[in-house]
This record gives C-alpha cells, sequence and structure tokens, in this order.
C-alpha cells in the first residue's frame, strides 16, 4: 500500500511540475519573449498536452492573480503555441456525429462558417480587390451580415453551456472564451458600420483580423472546449441543453432535428412522485422546496380546476380569509354564501368562454386595503385548466412614497 502511495503521490509531482512549466511558458510571452522562441522551447520540452492542462493552466493563471482580460489577450497566442500538440485525437465519437445533439449542433455550425470561409467570402474579397467600388462593398456587407449569425451560436455556448462547466468548477476558460466571443463581435460590428467609407487596405486589414479570431475560436471549440464539456456534462444536461436551444437559434444550417437521447431528464409520474421531485420547464425543485415558497409569499393563493373544485390553497403566516382543509374538494360555489354565488360563476364562466382573462375586486377591512384578483389559467393551447385566486393586502404598498435603494438596519 505505501508503494502505491508513493507512486500516486510522485505522478501528482510530475503532473505538478509540469503545469508550472507550462505556465512559465505562457508567462514568457505575457513578458514579451518571442513567440518562436517558446514554441520551440514547448516542442522540446512537451511535444503534446491534454485538453485538460489547458483547461488547468488558463484557470490557474486567474487564481494567480492575472486578469481575464490579459488570459484574453494571451489566449490566441498559447492557443497557437499548442496547436497540433493536443494529445487527444478526437476524431467522430457517437455524439459528435448524433444529429439534434448540441455538439453535433456547434460542430456543423462551424463547418458551414469554414466552408464560406473557404469559398464564398474569398471570392468576393477578389473581386473587391479587382474592382473597389459600392457593388463590391455590398457583397461584402451583405456577407458581414451572414457572419454575424455567428451571434446565435455565441449566445447559446455562453447561456445554455458554460452554467454547466462552472458547475463543473471549470471558470476559467469559460470567462475566457466569453471575452474573446465578445472580441469577434466587436470586430464584425465595427466592419459593418465602416465597410462603404474606410480605405481599401484598412477594410481587407480588419477582416483579415475578424476571419482569424473567428477561426482561433472554432479551434479552441474543437479542441479544448467540446471535449471538455463531452468528458463533464451529462446526457440529461445535454438534454436540457438541447431543449432550450431554440430559444436562441442556429446560425449557417437549418434548424436540426430534435435529439431524443437514450435516457431522458422527464421521469415518469411514479419516479417523481416517490423521488419527491417536480419537473418544470425552467427548472427541478422539491415538493417540500415548492410548498414552502408558496407559503413564504406574501399573498393567499387558491386555485380551483376546470371542474370549479377548490384542489389547493396556500397556507402563508398572515391569512388574510380563513381557509380550512375541507374545503380541498368542494365546489368553488359551496364556499361562497349564496348572494354572492352568482358573481363567483360570473367570473367563471367569463374564464372558461375567453371573453375575459383576469377580474379585479378591491375592498377595505379590518384596517387593510385587501385587493383580490381572479386569473384564468390556461394551457400551451389556451385550453382553460382553473382559476387562481391572488389575495393581498397592499395597504403597505400604498403607502410607500419617494425611492428605497440602499439596504437600511
Amino acid at each position: 500500500m505505501s508503494e502505491f502511495i508513493n507512486n500516486r503521490e510522485h505522478l501528482n509531482t510530475l503532473k505538478q511540475n509540469r503545469q508550472e512549466k507550462l505556465k512559465e511558458l505562457i508567462l514568457k510571452l505575457h513578458d514579451g519573449e518571442a513567440f518562436e522562441a517558446v514554441k520551440d522551447q514547448f516542442e522540446k520540452e512537451f511535444g503534446q498536452v491534454s485538453v485538460h492542462e489547458i483547461t488547468q493552466l488558463e484557470q490557474a493563471l486567474i487564481e494567480d492573480g492575472m486578469e481575464v482580460a490579459e488570459v484574453q489577450r494571451l489566449c490566441d497566442v498559447h492557443s497557437a503555441v499548442f496547436r497540433g500538440s493536443i494529445e487527444e485525437i478526437h476524431g467522430i465519437t457517437p455524439i459528435r456525429a448524433t444529429i439534434g445533439h448540441p455538439i453535433n449542433t456547434m460542430l456543423r455550425e462551424n463547418q458551414a462558417l469554414k466552408n464560406f470561409f473557404s469559398v464564398k467570402f474569398p471570392f468576393h474579397l477578389d473581386l473587391l480587390k479587382e474592382n473597389d467600388n459600392s457593388k463590391t462593398r455590398d457583397k461584402i456587407k451583405n456577407d458581414l451580415i451572414y457572419i454575424n449569425e455567428i451571434d446565435k451560436h455565441y449566445l447559446r455556448k455562453e447561456n445554455l453551456l458554460f452554467p454547466y462547466l462552472e458547475k463543473y468548477g471549470i471558470y476559467g476558460p469559460a470567462k475566457v472564451m466569453w471575452g474573446k466571443d465578445d472580441e469577434v463581435r466587436y470586430y464584425i460590428r465595427e466592419l459593418l458600420a465602416d465597410v462603404a467609407t474606410i480605405p481599401l487596405s484598412e477594410l481587407l486589414k480588419k477582416i483579415e483580423i475578424m476571419v482569424d479570431s473567428i477561426q482561433e475560436m472554432i479551434f479552441k471549440e474543437e479542441e479544448i472546449l467540446l471535449p471538455m464539456a463531452e468528458e463533464n456534462l451529462t446526457q440529461d444536461e445535454w438534454y436540457k441543453i438541447q431543449a432550450e436551444s431554440d430559444e436562441f437559434g442556429y446560425c449557417f444550417i437549418d434548424k436540426p432535428e430534435v435529439w431524443i437521447p437514450e435516457k431522458v431528464i422527464a421521469v415518469d409520474k411514479k419516479t417523481t412522485v416517490e423521488a419527491g421531485l417536480i419537473n418544470f420547464e425552467t427548472g427541478i425543485i422539491t415538493v417540500k422546496q415548492l410548498e414552502a415558497m408558496l407559503n413564504t409569499l406574501p399573498v393567499d393563493i387558491t386555485f380551483i380546476d376546470q371542474d370549479d373544485v377548490v384542489r389547493y390553497f396556500s397556507h402563508g403566516k398572515e391569512r388574510i380569509f380563513p381557509r380550512t382543509k375541507s374545503v380541498i374538494g368542494r365546489t368553488v360555489q359551496n364556499c361562497h354564501p349564496p348572494k354572492s354565488v352568482h358573481i363567483v360563476e360570473k367570473i367563471l364562466d367569463d374564464f372558461k368562454s375567453g371573453k375575459k382573462d383576469h377580474e379585479d375586486f378591491w375592498i377595505q377591512m379590518r384596517g387593510m386595503f385587501v385587493y383580490i384578483r381572479y386569473f384564468a389559467v390556461r394551457d400551451e393551447n389556451n385550453n382553460y385548466l382553473g382559476t387562481l385566486e391572488f389575495t393581498q393586502n397592499i395597504k403597505h404598498i400604498r403607502e410607500l412614497e419617494a425611492e428605497k435603494r440602499l439596504l437600511e438596519d
């Protein structure tokens, strides 16, 4: 056992020394040493590095106090140092080949843009160089509008993928890459604003910088980000990402087919009840958490179903109208005095027919100003599911004046 422990400690020391050496090389670049000299030294000492090492390196630089913006500035340089040396041979893994999987979608978008940069865009640039006029510049402007669609790709990455990486403690690469995304956005916006007016030489130089930045990002995504994400994220997490991707849209390709994983996050009702979990579109919470949330709200909530049966009421600290558990399962008409039943039925009829979606009342009682609201609850197809009663004492709200912007003791 002691021999095994010693061997493990030796391996950890070797890994740590290797990481320190990598960081030392990058810091040489930071201090202005010639790129080729550092690259030669890297190739002699390392030959190859792993995605994991690059991830650790960026994170270590940030944790050691280097500004994220500075790591971003060095990102293209150390990417060029590592290019061709990454030891993982990714190939076409099952995930990468699965249509609809977020990784496959990102790869297809990247490939479509690479094809554009290889054929159509260079052709239009050649036309511009041969004959610089409004017509050829318009072609370049239309190409820039097309390239600007990459924002959808970046938004999905930043808002759907990065949060999961952070969940696994991977902060550095996500921060650095987000900053590089913003650089690309800036280059495209600047070109779109200036394409018709700046001198040709300046325009071509800015286009070169933009294209290089995008191609570097494609390399980082395909060789660092996606392998790292594929290694860490679960199938359920990829499924959630795919389910929300439509909100941001896609670029350079048609909307992908829906990916149905072998194991989807949605569980059947029996499992849900046994686990005490509720799966919403926007999150998963326990029954206990949901009940506590509803009882914490400074309002009284009552829900009746499509058959006018009381199914639920919240149990906050300060109820405005008394409720007992005996009302559960009763029709709402039987919970009101006869003289007001006709009002209840009128509200429900208007909700069921679609004539109205809400109805409001307000009364003063026992020193309170009570705001009573009724809302028709409908599904995504506008079918009536029931009515929500929402009651709140708004006396203190009506008395608010001026502003409160800071915390007070």
